[in-house]
């Protein structure tokens, strides 16, 4: 079976509402560093994430760096990063990163 591609990686800042402004920070800090889009600051559960999230994209080729960014940078966030290769279950299932605790997504949105 062929290995799927991957296009580029999410990696979704989780956050409760007393964290709102760390979280926009790092992702400020993150679309600095790397030149990432940051997506909406959701701050209640959308799509599989359990509680607030944002999305940032981040390049096949750059992902190394910034995950070792991120490792030493997410200022006590949990980030939930996986590989967007269109296979959705298996990116939010298979192919996925934590930084910090995992996380029980709301898998039923795949079926």
């Amino acid at each position: 079976m062929a290995e799927p591609a991957i296009r580029d990686f999410h990696a979704h800042i989780y956050f409760d509402e007393d964290q709102l402004e760390r979280a926009q920070a790092l992702g400020a800090a993150a679309q600095a560093k790397f030149g990432v889009p940051v997506g909406h600051f959701h701050v209640r559960p959308v799509g599989p994430h359990p509680r607030g999230s944002c999305q940032l994209t981040v390049l096949r080729d750059h992902f190394g760096d910034f995950a070792q960014w991120m490792a030493l940078n997410r200022d006590g966030l949990t980030i939930f990063a996986h590989t967007s290769t269109g296979e959705d279950l298996a990116d939010h299932t298979q192919h996925v990163i934590w930084f910090g605790p995992s996380e029980p997504l709301n898998l039923a949105i795949f079926d």
